[in-house]
């Protein structure tokens, strides 16, 4: 063979690959987006149901948040779907159908479809799925969604998902990806005996997701974790007795003096990476504080807290807490530091800005940390975190709050 023909025949077969490779990427290019995603916030994180994680492998995220949204939607975060809804982070997807331990054989009931998302991660891993909407817009959204990406298994319908779907019943799990303050009764008699649910219960801001067991006609309740959903509305948030007051906004815990829950969460706080409740004679308040540590640049440590904040009734607010730090560095962008934010949200749910105290870098003592901010008027809502943006070191946060600056 010439070296001519040799140079041909290597440069076709280059040419094929090539366009191979390219052809896959335009098919799906998202899909490093996907693995990334997968390895460092479901794996890192807890997830081991191999079919769970292969789901979430799988499902393209990208297809059931808005166009402009899609540079995020494989970050592990909440992100707004419109009507005042959110799409859950993956992690907590993966987390909540891995408790439901979905086999090929259940039926399942969802209650919230929301965008479709996490519909779709149960797809592939049960027999079929019943899934409710109270949002008419979002529910004809997310059933034409399903509909174009082939799911097959899955129906959908707008309705209000406190009254069940009782024309299946009964159901091997229901899964509920909103958040009333007590299980809805209907939903207890759909679950089939021996059956699972899982369900985010509690106040508005402080809800703790449960597993629950349904046992001689009745629940037995595992505490999972605490977290934060958007409420369950209709007949569930009219039942509701406890309800915020948005122009008194305060932090759960702040000095961090309870006790860990059984399941060793810190309460009050959710979305807990890489943290531990520490002892400390020195700390500023009490004898406890809170530590996020990492050793791994670009992983994340975070608390958080949500909020009820009316822009309207509170103009400004006071932030305030003590921190110490042993070694912090900055993070893997080196334009992000451990810092304690604070987000604003509106009625929809959208990001109307921030404001932060720090960074906090090197190795400092306890010193106090505080400022006074402005509340953009069109704010419902608002999110605290404490985070190391991914940046390897110690913090320690104690005696954190927030309020209203008359």
């Amino acid at each position: 063979m010439t070296r001519m023909n040799r140079w041909t025949i290597w440069s076709a077969a280059t040419l094929v690959s090539l366009t191979f490779i390219s052809a896959t990427e335009a098919r799906d290019p998202y899909e490093a987006a996907r693995n990334e995603l997968v390895e460092t916030a479901i794996v890192a994180n807890g997830v081991k149901d191999p079919r769970v994680i292969a789901s979430i492998r799988n499902t393209p995220r990208h297809e059931f948040v808005a166009a402009n949204q899609r540079q995020q939607a494989y970050f592990d975060m909440a992100l707004p779907i419109g009507e005042d809804q959110t799409i859950s982070s993956p992690f907590i997807v993966a987390y909540m159908t891995e408790s439901l331990n979905p086999k090929p054989s259940d039926k399942v009931l969802e209650i919230g479809t929301g965008s479709g998302y996490q519909a779709a991660v149960l797809s592939p891993l049960v027999k079929e799925v019943f899934s409710i909407e109270i949002k008419e817009p979002l529910g004809r959204k997310a059933a034409r969604t399903l509909k174009r990406l082939n799911y097959a298994n899955i129906h959908t319908k707008v309705g209000d998902g406190y009254l069940g779907w009782p024309q299946y019943a009964p159901f091997d799990k229901i899964i509920v990806t909103c958040s009333p303050e007590n299980v809805p009764k209907p939903l207890v008699d759909q679950l089939k005996e021996g059956g699972l649910m899982v369900i985010p219960v509690g106040e508005r801001y402080q809800q703790t997701l449960v597993l629950f067991t349904k046992k001689d006609g009745k629940l037995e309740a595992q505490p999972l974790r605490p977290t934060l959903f958007v409420p369950m509305t209709g007949e569930a948030e009219a039942r509701r007795q406890v309800k915020p007051d948005p122009a008194n906004p305060h932090l759960e815990n702040g000095d961090f003096e309870q006790k860990l829950a059984e399941n060793g969460s810190v309460p009050g706080w959710y979305y807990q990476r890489q943290l531990e409740l520490v002892e400390d004679s020195s700390s500023p308040s009490g004898n406890q504080c809170l530590k996020l540590h990492n050793e791994d640049p670009g992983r994340i440590s975070l608390v958080l807290q949500g909020l009820a904040l009316d822009g309207r009734q509170v103009q400004r607010l006071k932030l305030s807490g003590w921190v110490k730090t042993e070694g912090m560095g900055l993070g893997p962008e080196r334009t992000l530091a451990p810092m304690i934010v604070i987000t604003f949200y509106d009625e929809q749910r959208r990001d109307l800005g921030k404001a932060a105290l720090g960074p906090f870098i090197g190795s400092l003592d306890w010193h106090e940390a505080s400022k006074v901010v402005n509340v953009p008027p069109a704010t419902r809502e608002a999110l605290f975190r404490v985070t190391n943006f991914g940046a390897v070191g110690s913090m320690y946060v104690d005696n954190l709050s927030v309020e209203a600056a008359r």
